[in-house]
């Protein structure tokens, strides 16, 4: 991944310290499968997260949820001393019960239990970003979010949190989590053709608060399109460059964290960011619609 050649490349949470890359790196998928349990190859995990630091990216997304535990287990013995400049972001609010099956944890014992667990396995005194996972199946969408929220405000006073975010959150719970608190970034469903959020990440990026887009590829159903297969053989790259290029290129503070448990793919998502595609196909883009998608 090239080294930053301007401002644009970077980003800093608000009123923090952090700068990160834009093109960051989600653990999510070095789990097994529906990230529930170990990966069939953990030594190849660890070669993942080793090459994603070597390629110079500096943001991880993770959840102890993820295994559960085994995410971060993999990431602390691949990189634990942590290298200067690396920022992990963490969730809490879900708890795992098997590979299909999430139940919210919002109580002061399970929230604190949540922190406390992301802080043993990923090996540290204190955690850089937490999100507070809420939404489907979690919690109705829209329900207010202060108590849990004011929990995790407590947790940060004693000092086991740096900063704080939100997730899967609407943007009445972005204005009452705004009113609570710094939030230093909002992690949403995002991508081509899913963009319910847009006046969303508008508003955000007037605030300065990152947005991070969950699934910029589709998750566990690809994106397949015409539209992405022609804007990829137009500039000689890959459809899913493109997807990753486009929603990079929708605005400023669009932190972009595809996952993938292949060497060869991490270096074609983070070749993405090197990608600016034209206006005229970016108003195809712009056009486009789930509908035109082929599964």
């Amino acid at each position: 991944m090239p080294t930053p050649k301007t401002p644009q490349d970077q980003f800093t949470f608000p009123k923090t310290s952090i700068t990160v890359r834009r093109m960051g790196y989600g653990a999510m998928r070095l789990a097994g499968s529906h990230s529930w349990g170990p990966p069939n190859d953990p030594e190849n995990a660890v070669a993942v997260l080793r090459e994603v630091i070597a390629s110079g990216v500096n943001h991880i997304d993770t959840a102890d949820m993820y295994g559960p535990h085994v995410v971060n287990q993999l990431i602390k013995k691949a990189l634990h001393p942590y290298p200067a400049g690396l920022t992990i972001v963490t969730k809490v609010g879900a708890r795992r019960l098997g590979e299909r099956k999430v139940e919210p944890g919002y109580s002061r014992e399970q929230l604190t239990e949540e922190v406390h667990d992301n802080l043993r396995n990923l090996g540290v005194d204190v955690l850089d970003v937490v999100n507070l996972r809420v939404g489907k199946p979690l919690m109705p969408i829209g329900a207010s979010i202060e108590e849990p929220l004011n929990i995790l405000l407590e947790l940060k006073e004693q000092g086991l949190i740096r900063h704080l975010g939100v997730s899967n959150v609407t943007p009445g719970q972005v204005a009452e989590a705004t009113k609570m608190t710094d939030i230093v970034c909002v992690q949403n469903l995002y991508n081509v053709t899913n963009r319910e959020d847009d006046s969303l990440i508008d508003s955000l990026v007037e605030e300065g608060i990152a947005y991070v887009p969950y699934f910029p590829l589709g998750g566990f159903t690809p994106l397949q399109s015409s539209i992405l297969d022609d804007a990829a053989k137009t500039l000689g790259v890959s459809p899913m460059q493109i997807a990753l290029a486009w929603v990079l290129q929708r605005s400023p503070n669009m932190l972009l964290i595809p996952g993938t448990s292949s060497i060869e793919h991490l270096h074609e998502n983070l070749a993405a960011a090197t990608i600016t595609i034209p206006a005229e196909i970016v108003s195809k883009l712009d056009a486009m619609s789930a509908s035109q998608l082929t599964i």
